[in-house]
C-alpha cells in the first residue's frame, strides 16, 4: 500500500506538470509545445557556477550561454561571442561579442526589466567563479588563465599563462556562463534557485524535489537554419522520481518524453542482449545512441609492494584474459564498445582501436606459466577492490581470469572509501572510470602525467615515463589539431605498453524517446540539448 500511495502521489505530480506547465490565458492545449522528463538525481543549484553533476548540467544548460558552445560532433561554435581571434603564440583569445543578447526579464533590471549582454558582464561573472567566498566547484577552469578584461562593451579578451590548445573546449562548460550582476546582487546566495541568464528558456518555478519548470524565451538570440528563432518549445517540465524503475514506468505510460541510460531495472525490458529495440516498444519508442566520454577500467597501483602487481607479464595476462565483447553482450546488453584500444575513448581525437588489447587466452595462459617459473609463485593472487554498482563487471573478470591461473579475490566498499583510497595509494588494483570534463583527449592523458600523482593530482596508478611527460608537455604548445591528436595516440600506446591499467569498455550515451519527439540529437559528452527539439501533436 505504501508503494502503491508514492506511485500514485508522483501521478498527481505529473498531472500538475502538465496542468501547469500548460496552461495559457485562453487554456489552449500546448502540450505538443511541453517537453517533459524525470530527473531521479535531485538538482542541487540552479546557479551556473555549481553546474557539477550531470543533472544540474542539463537544467543550467536551459537557463545560460557562454562564449562559445559545443555541437554535437565536439567543433566549438559561436553563441554570444559571434567571433573570436587567438594571437600570441596562443596565448590571447580576443572574443567579439554579439549585440543582441538579453537577459531574462526581472525587475532587478530596472525600467526596461532586461539588458543587453556586455563584456563587463563576463568580466563580472568570471570573478564570481574564482572567488574564494563563493567556493564554485568550477574555479579549476581558470587556473591556466592569467588574466581577462572587457577592452570594450562587446570585447573580451582573456590571457593565458601557457597555451593551451583545449581552452575554447573549457570556456563551454556551464561554469563559464554569463550572469548578471543586478540579479545576483538581489539574491544573494538565493540565485541557486533564482537563476535569470540568457538562455533559451528561463526559469519559472521549482519546488525542490518535486517539480521543475522553464518556459520559453521569447528574446533569445539563436535561430535555426531557416531564420526561424529558437526554442521551438513552449515549455520545459522536470519532475523528480527517485527510481530509474519509476521513471520508466512513466515512459512506458507516455507521460515523459524521454529517458536516458539503461538501468538494470529495466534494460531487458526494453531491449534484447543484442542491444535492439525490443517489437513491443517498436511503435512508440525511438532510440539514439553513440560514443559517450567515458572509460571504464581497471587500475594496479605502479608503486606497491605485491609481485604480482609489479609483473608485467601478470598485468598483461590479465588485459589478455577476459572477453570484453562477450561481457558487454550479458552484462549490457550490447551497450558500450569493447575497450580494446587506449584509454582515450573512442569519439575523440586520438583514438585508436589498435592500441590495447584483445582477447587472446592461451597468450594469457603462456604469460601466468612464465611468471611461475620467473619468481617461484605458483599460485599467484590479486585482490581487486570495487565498488556494489560494478560488482557484477568484477565477478564477470574474476570468473575469466581464473581460467587463465590468476586468483582474483573481489572486495566490495562504499564509493567514498573507494575514492579516498585510491587517492591516497592504499588500493593495489581496483574499479575506476573517467568521464571527461572537457571534450579533448589531453584531459584523459593527464591521468599519466608523472607531475599529476594522486592525491595532488588525478594519476591515481602512479605511472611515470619521462618520454610520455615530454610528449605530453610538447602536446601543450601544438596548434595543428592533426599533428596534436598523433601525440595522443603515441603517448596512449606507450601508456598500454606498460599496462597500468586494464581499459574495460568505452560507455555509450542511449537516448529513449517517444515518436512524437523530433530533433533531440545525441553527444558524446551526453549533454541535453533542448532549443531545436520539436514535439509533434
Amino acid at each position: 500500500m505504501q508503494k502503491l500511495s508514492k506511485f500514485l502521489l508522483f501521478s498527481h505530480l505529473f498531472l500538475c506538470v502538465a496542468l501547469f506547465s500548460c496552461s495559457s490565458k485562453n487554456n489552449a492545449n500546448k502540450d505538443h509545445l511541453v517537453f517533459r522528463y524525470n530527473e531521479h538525481k535531485n538538482i542541487g543549484s540552479l546557479d551556473p557556477a555549481f553546474s557539477k553533476d550531470l543533472a544540474d548540467i542539463w537544467a543550467t544548460h536551459q537557463l545560460f550561454n557562454g562564449l562559445v558552445q559545443m555541437d554535437d560532433q565536439l567543433n566549438v561554435k559561436p553563441c554570444i561571442a559571434k567571433n573570436w581571434n587567438v594571437s600570441d603564440s596562443a596565448k590571447t583569445y580576443t572574443f567579439n561579442l554579439r549585440k543582441d543578447v538579453y537577459f531574462h526579464k526581472h525587475f532587478a533590471f530596472g525600467k526596461d526589466s532586461t539588458r543587453t549582454v556586455n563584456a563587463l558582464d563576463f568580466e563580472y561573472s568570471f570573478n564570481r567563479l574564482k572567488d574564494e567566498k563563493l567556493a564554485s566547484p568550477g574555479s579549476w577552469v581558470l587556473k591556466k588563465v592569467e588574466s581577462y578584461s572587457a577592452l570594450n562593451d562587446s570585447t573580451f579578451q582573456i590571457k593565458l599563462k601557457q597555451a593551451f590548445p583545449a581552452f575554447l573546449g573549457l570556456l563551454t562548460m556551464k561554469y563559464c556562463s554569463v550572469v548578471p550582476k543586478e540579479i545576483v546582487d538581489h539574491y544573494g546566495s538565493d540565485f541557486r534557485s533564482n537563476p535569470i541568464g540568457t538562455g533559451p528558456f528561463k526559469f519559472k518555478r521549482w519546488e525542490e524535489n518535486i517539480k521543475l519548470v522553464f518556459r520559453r524565451h521569447n528574446n533569445y538570440f539563436e535561430r535555426d537554419a531557416k531564420g526561424e528563432q529558437l526554442p521551438y518549445l513552449e515549455a520545459v517540465a522536470i519532475t523528480f522520481l527517485p527510481d530509474k524503475q519509476s521513471e520508466f514506468l512513466q515512459f512506458a505510460q507516455g507521460n515523459i518524453d524521454f529517458v536516458s541510460g539503461l538501468d538494470a531495472s529495466y534494460k531487458d525490458e526494453i531491449l534484447t542482449a543484442e542491444g535492439k529495440l525490443r517489437e513491443l516498444y517498436a511503435d512508440d519508442v525511438n532510440m539514439i545512441r553513440g560514443p559517450y566520454l567515458n572509460t571504464e577500467y581497471l587500475a594496479f597501483f605502479m608503486e606497491t609492494e605485491v609481485t604480482e602487481i609489479q609483473a608485467f607479464k601478470l598485468r598483461q595476462a590479465i588485459n589478455l584474459g577476459f572477453d570484453r565483447t562477450k561481457m558487454i553482450t550479458y552484462l549490457r546488453n550490447g551497450i558500450g564498445i569493447p575497450a580494446t584500444g587506449g584509454f582515450i575513448p573512442k569519439g575523440l581525437p586520438g583514438f585508436d582501436d589498435s592500441v590495447g588489447f584483445t582477447y587472446q587466452p592461451e597468450k594469457a595462459k603462456q604469460l601466468v606459466l612464465e611468471f611461475k617459473s620467473e619468481t617461484g609463485i605458483q599460485n599467484p593472487e590479486v585482490t581487486l577492490t570495487t565498488t556494489s554498482n560494478y560488482l557484477s563487471f568484477c565477478e564477470f573478470i574474476q570468473r575469466e581470469i581464473q581460467k587463465i591461473g590468476i586468483s582474483v579475490n573481489v572486495d566490495v566498499i562504499p564509493a567514498s572509501s573507494l575514492k579516498d583510497a585510491k587517492a591516497n595509494g592504499q588500493l593495489d588494483f581496483f574499479r575506476a572510470s573517467w568521464i571527461a570534463d572537457y571534450p579533448d583527449a589531453e584531459n584523459y592523458l593527464s591521468l599519466y602525467y608523472s607531475k599529476n600523482f594522486a592525491p595532488d593530482g588525478p594519476n591515481y596508478t602512479h605511472y611515470s615515463n619521462s618520454e610520455f611527460d615530454n610528449m605530453y608537455e610538447a602536446s601543450y604548445l601544438e596548434t595543428n589539431p592533426e599533428v596534436r591528436a598523433e601525440l595522443y595516440t603515441k603517448m596512449d600506446s606507450l601508456v598500454m605498453s606498460a599496462a597500468p591499467i586494464v581499459p574495460m569498455f568505452y560507455d555509450e550515451v542511449v537516448r529513449f524517446t517517444r515518436k512524437e519527439i523530433k530533433g533531440l540529437g545525441i553527444n558524446a559528452t551526453n549533454l541535453l540539448e533542448l532549443k531545436e527539439v520539436k514535439k509533434i501533436d
